[in-house]
């Protein structure tokens, strides 16, 4: 048995990081500010050790590293649009609290610490799939910041001799994801519109192209960055490695759904990429991973957990 640190474990990805931990036997500690976070992605697993605070204060971070064997760094403001808007917030967040994070684990002896990375970091390189030696291209101070991120981690590991590891994330979705925030995942907004028979919005001509990946996925390609032989120092994808554009997406959601409305079409948005699509060669040789769930049946078990979830539906009520 060892203690995990899931920072921003409050949110989306990191609630179901703390989840499989506890179903493994593992002991778990989270810490989030619950900017983004809510406490209530935890309430069915009582048993996680929860510290509310700001990674970007030294002395929070030295307390909730403290004692832990892993630390899972989850914790960021995970938005493009956000950080176009407010590049200093987003800095401090996602580059300031990485640091301090890196440091109270190099100090504290942890075993590991695996990174969320982010696809956005390839920009729009027209080659497809995105592999990890390809240069890195951010059009976003988000992606710039999880850049600085990932070459921090490496410089560590060289430096210091901590280990760490990556993992670049492509468009995760499923259970708990927040529909209602203006940063969320395409999914969650498409699934609670749908089901209400609303249009949701597309920000282009939805011909835009995503590796959509369903949070199991993410969670295993996690967990066993954190003990795999030869992953400490490296960037790593773990998607399903296809691709589908946004309005194949709304049309297939909304077969299933049933519903009966067209897309509400708005302009591009600044730093969204045009393409992405994982080359997961490197996650299969590494880590010995491959996706545990597909695209669609993820997107089935994702529908119907807002389908019948009422704080799900509530939340897009709100």
């Amino acid at each position: 048995m060892s203690t995990y640190l899931v920072t921003g474990g409050a949110g989306f990805i990191g609630s179901h990081l703390a989840e499989e931990l506890l179903r493994r036997g593992h002991n778990v500690r989270v810490a989030d500010s619950l900017i983004t976070g809510k406490r209530s992605n935890l309430d069915h697993i009582p048993a996680v050790d929860f510290r509310e605070g700001d990674l970007a204060n030294e002395a929070f971070a030295r307390e909730v590293v403290e004692g832990c064997d892993y630390v899972l760094h989850q914790a960021a403001i995970p938005s493009v649009p956000r950080s176009v808007k407010d590049p200093i917030a987003s800095n401090r967040a996602n580059v300031d609290a990485t640091l301090n994070v890196l440091v109270a684990a190099r100090d504290a002896g942890v075993k590991r610490l695996v990174f969320a990375g982010s696809s956005s970091a390839y920009g729009n390189t027209p080659t497809l799939p995105k592999s990890e030696d390809m240069p890195s291209n951010p059009l976003s101070p988000y992606a710039l910041q999880k850049v600085i991120g990932e070459q921090y981690l490496q410089m560590f590991t060289r430096l210091y001799g901590l280990e760490t590891v990556s993992i670049r994330y492509f468009n995760v979705f499923g259970p708990r994801q927040d529909p209602t925030s203006p940063y969320s995942g395409v999914i969650s907004v498409f699934a609670t519109a749908l089901l209400e028979n609303r249009p949701a919005k597309i920000y282009g001509d939805g011909g835009q192209t995503r590796d959509f990946t369903y949070v199991a996925n993410v969670v295993d390609g996690v967990l066993r960055a954190c003990e795999a032989p030869g992953a400490s120092g490296e960037v790593i994808n773990v998607a399903t490695g296809g691709r589908i554009s946004l309005n194949e997406l709304y049309a297939e959601m909304k077969k299933i759904v049933g519903a009966t409305v067209d897309p509400d079409y708005q302009d591009g948005r600044q730093g969204d990429v045009r393409d992405s699509q994982a080359a997961i060669d490197k996650a299969k040789s590494i880590l010995g991973y491959q996706p545990i769930v597909s695209f669609e049946d993820g997107l089935e078990r994702t529908i119907e957990w807002y389908r019948t979830t009422p704080a799900a539906a509530t939340a897009a009520n709100a």
